[in-house]
């Protein structure tokens, strides 16, 4: 009998031997690792328990790792918060306490450290923490305002606060008197005069710009100041036979375009040169009442004092606005009261038709076909054949059957406005959501005769002569934060002996001594006006387009006015009093 080889692993004496020396690797395992087994089936009826409890203290990490995160961001935050408030005490007591006068910069001490905190307040409000912008909301990627250098300057496409500022001061008046207009004294009786009078007023009804006459008070013996009256308002002086005495006072009260009001007080006095915020009493050589020198001395006084409130109190009110409005989100614009072609003329309505005949109700300038008009770089185009799409793809008005109302409403929807724009009484207010980039431009003549047809325009300017060729350069802006207004020309007499303020009966040209312009307009002159170009040569007058011709040899002054609003389409005829073309 053959016996083979016995088996060790297979006998249950090596059986058990095998099971106690893996029991004892395992446990050696444990205890250098401190893991009861590399994977889950080691555990045995602990498996899903170890499963679970992993997943927790990944979770545990998590929060840990989150609440650590929005620690640094908070603790970012406070610090970034306390920084904002440090800096608007700093900037408020550098404003009252430091020195006005103007560094070699052009700024005051207090100006130049206003600036360096804007520059501040801005790098704190773009804080990231990591490579989140903290104060971004959802958008982390993404800082939280612009630059300092796009929110003052622009960036190309869009206005800068300077440029808003700048704007609305141009459109609070270019005369230096707040667009207020001081007439020159005038005097009726024979020497001496009986009566002295001249009016303070403001240049136009409804302009939303410059000083407004609030209220007058005055204790001016012999002297009768009513007001303020009328519309524009205005406020007359008339002195009589006697003069004021020492002591007496005038006061004008303003309202100023940020809600806050000033005042200009003028005291009668005897000493000559008079002191600041005083007019001096005039007499004859023989010590007689001169109430006529009195008055002119009153309005050149008047002149002085309200120029420097239009350069200083109104030019800082006017800043503030002009902030608001481009920081606030939302803003309007409200045009000056605009009439139809109605017999009599009505206020225009959301019916009025954008193009009609003179006796319908439609605007006085039509639009035409093939005009644009652009908003916010969305172009709005104007057709006779197309039909009216005021929600864009694209923004289309027909010629034939569009309203103001159709016109408003594609501009609601450019510029994404929740509150629709109107109209009321005839004034139509544009509202938008984004004042900062609201503009408004038209690709023609025509296009910017409607505009101003609606009440809004960017007519005023000044002159300038290049060559021969008068050209009148707008300095108002496209509509932004500004509606319609008017330019007063300073005084101007004619060449006559005794020169005499010129009328709408002046001549354009002429030889002195005569009733004509002191430097006249000759053959082969021109000036543009709204990019429609008026020329001065022999041939007849055409006053009304749609060429523009005036004879120098034979028109006046009233013949250019004349053509002047027919060609801006304005419903208040140009004028003038006391000299200034308006």
């Amino acid at each position: 009998m053959a016996i083979n080889s016995i088996s060790y692993s297979g006998s249950l004496f090596g059986q058990a031997v095998l099971n106690l020396n893996n029991q004892l690797t395992n446990l050696s395992t444990q205890l250098a690792t401190g893991e009861k087994s590399s994977t889950y089936s080691g555990m045995g009826v602990n498996e899903g328990f170890a499963i679970a409890a992993r997943q927790q203290l990944s979770d545990i990490s998590a929060f840990g790792d989150t609440i650590t995160n929005v620690n640094t961001t908070i603790s970012a935050e406070n610090t970034a918060l306390q920084s904002l408030s440090s800096i608007a005490t700093s900037v408020q007591n550098d404003a009252s306490t430091t020195p006005q006068t103007i560094s070699s910069t052009g700024q005051t001490i207090g100006q130049a450290n206003a600036q360096s905190e804007f520059i501040s307040m801005v790098g704190i409000l773009n804080t990231q923490v990591g490579d989140r912008y903290i104060f971004s909301g959802s958008a982390i990627n993404t800082p939280s305002v612009a630059s300092s250098d796009q929110i003052l300057n622009g960036n190309g496409t869009q206005a800068g606060l300077k440029q808003l500022i700048a704007e609305r001061a141009q459109a609070d008046g270019t005369t230096g008197l707040g667009r207020l207009v001081i007439s020159t004294p005038a005097t009726t009786g024979t020497a001496p005069a009986t009566t002295t009078s001249f009016s303070v007023s403001e240049d136009s009804a409804g302009s939303p710009f410059g000083l407004k006459l609030s209220s007058v008070s005055s204790s001016l013996t012999g002297a009768t100041v009513s007001g303020p009256s009328g519309s524009p308002a205005s406020v007359s002086f008339s002195f009589g036979a006697t003069n004021p005495n020492p002591g007496d006072q005038v006061t004008l009260n303003f309202n100023l375009p940020d809600g806050t009001t000033s005042s200009v007080t003028l005291t009668a006095t005897n000493q000559n040169p008079p002191p600041t915020g005083s007019f001096l009493i005039a007499t004859t050589s023989t010590g007689a009442p001169d109430p006529a020198t009195t008055a002119q001395n009153l309005n050149s006084a008047l002149n002085t004092s309200i120029g420097t409130l239009a350069n200083t109190t109104l030019v800082a009110a006017s800043a503030v606005v002009a902030g608001n409005e481009f920081f606030d989100p939302s803003s309007s614009a409200t045009g000056a009261i605009a009439a139809n072609q109605q017999t009599p003329p009505q206020a225009v309505t959301s019916a009025t038709a954008l193009s009609g005949t003179a006796g319908t109700n439609s605007l006085s300038a039509s639009v035409a076909s093939g005009d644009t008009i652009t908003v916010n770089g969305t172009t709005i185009s104007f057709s006779a054949t197309a039909p009216t799409s005021t929600s864009g793809s694209p923004y289309v008005i027909n010629t034939t059957s569009g309203t103001v109302g159709n016109l408003l409403s594609a501009i609601d929807s450019i510029t994404g406005s929740t509150t629709p724009s109107s109209i009321n009484s005839g004034a139509v207010t544009i509202n938008t959501p984004s004042a900062a980039g609201f503009s408004i431009s038209a690709s023609s003549s025509t296009a910017q005769n409607a505009l101003a047809a609606l009440g809004f325009s960017s007519a005023a300017g000044t002159a300038t002569t290049t060559a021969g060729v008068t050209t009148i350069s707008a300095v108002q802006p496209p509509l932004r934060v500004s509606s319609s207004g008017s330019v007063t020309g300073a005084a101007a007499v004619d060449q006559e002996t005794t020169p005499q303020a010129i009328a709408s009966a002046t001549a354009l040209s002429g030889t002195a001594p005569s009733a004509s312009l002191s430097t006249g307009f000759a053959n082969g002159d021109a000036i543009t006006v709204n990019g429609k170009t008026i020329t001065f040569s022999n041939a007849a007058n055409s006053l009304t387009g749609p060429t523009y011709n005036i004879n120098p040899a034979t028109s006046t002054v009233g013949n250019l006015l004349s053509a002047i609003d027919s060609i801006t389409g304005t419903t208040t005829p140009s004028s003038i009093s006391g000299g200034g073309a308006v």
